[in-house]
């Protein structure tokens, strides 16, 4: 009888088991890992830079950035834009002249036949008939050797044309495999910098005025020991006094910055429109759906597997 074991093998089935101990050991398969919670971004961290936000502000996409690290980064980005423009500009200066340098060639050019269509082209008699006697005169005088030496000589004329040392061909590289000798190298064409700042996550514009204010309320818990950042639970709902964390949907009220649950939003405040603790009257755009990270749960994010693929092994 054989032994049911998980390393038996003495089975007539290749288990689950066994196949993925062999694909570990063999370095063949699909690695599938589902993400830990160390790999994914606290509710309450900045996007960019991935710690505690101590000046958080919302995009009106959800996305939560630390005030510092955003503007920022908007400073840099509009940096890069001013010195790709600066590059444009040259590069069209540059284009500018090539293009009046070569309608200038080509004018000088049209100049250059009309005047030489203009002069004559007559010659006196007598030159031609000197030019046929002399011709004459050294066919007659020609000898073999002579007649040898020039055959070999245009034998080397042509041998000589398709070397890449002659004919203008010895300043040129043969080495065709390097960038400077490709078909499509040369001078960069300019091409005009988007002046649009788009956000780091979702690549939509963001402007500085877009940037909405939050505003955490801190949880009642009377633990003075700890710092807020040791603390696993830092927020609540100011409404519900709900616990705030990844598993927990959050959403942003405009007017003020306030962070509340989204259940509180769905029971209590979409059916008045009016803000819980302002009494101001809202609009659907004053409702921001806060982008959180994972729980390890599926339902929570639409992707929380990392895979590796490596070649399969056929059994």
């Amino acid at each position: 009888m054989t032994r049911h074991a998980r390393n038996c093998t003495a089975g007539a089935v290749y288990t689950y088991n066994e196949k993925k101990r062999d694909a570990a050991e063999s370095g063949y398969g699909t690695n599938a890992k589902r993400l830990g919670k160390d790999s994914v971004k606290s509710f309450d961290c900045c996007s960019l830079t991935l710690q505690p936000c101590r000046n958080p502000v919302v995009t009106k996409d959800g996305y939560l950035f630390d005030k510092e690290a955003i503007l920022q980064y908007i400073v840099t980005k509009k940096n890069e834009y001013s010195r790709k423009l600066k590059e444009y500009e040259r590069l069209r200066r540059v284009e500018e002249n090539e293009l009046a340098a070569e309608a200038n060639n080509k004018q000088q050019a049209r100049m250059e036949r009309f005047v030489n269509a203009e002069k004559p082209t007559t010659t006196p008699a007598h030159k031609p008939a000197a030019a046929a006697t002399a011709v004459k005169s050294s066919d007659l005088n020609a000898t073999p050797s002579t007649s040898a030496a020039a055959a070999a000589a245009a034998t080397s004329t042509s041998v000589s044309s398709i070397s890449n040392m002659a004919n203008g061909h010895e300043k040129k590289l043969p080495s065709f495999w390097l960038p400077s000798e490709c078909p499509n190298a040369g001078a960069a064409k300019a091409q005009k910098p988007d002046a649009t700042i788009y956000c780091p996550v979702s690549q939509q514009p963001l402007k500085v005025k877009d940037l909405i204010d939050v505003k955490f309320t801190l949880l009642k818990d009377g633990d003075t020991k700890k710092s807020l950042i040791a603390k696993e639970a830092r927020y609540m709902c100011p409404i519900t006094h709900d616990v705030l964390s990844n598993a927990v949907p959050c959403a942003v009220l405009r007017p003020t910055g306030d962070v509340v649950t989204v259940e509180c939003v769905e029971k209590l405040i979409r059916k008045d429109m009016i803000h819980p603790l302002t009494d101001r009257k809202l609009k659907d755009k004053d409702i921001i759906l806060l982008q959180r990270g994972g729980t390890g749960y599926a339902i929570t994010n639409d992707n929380l597997q990392a895979k590796e693929k490596r070649p399969m092994l056929q059994v």
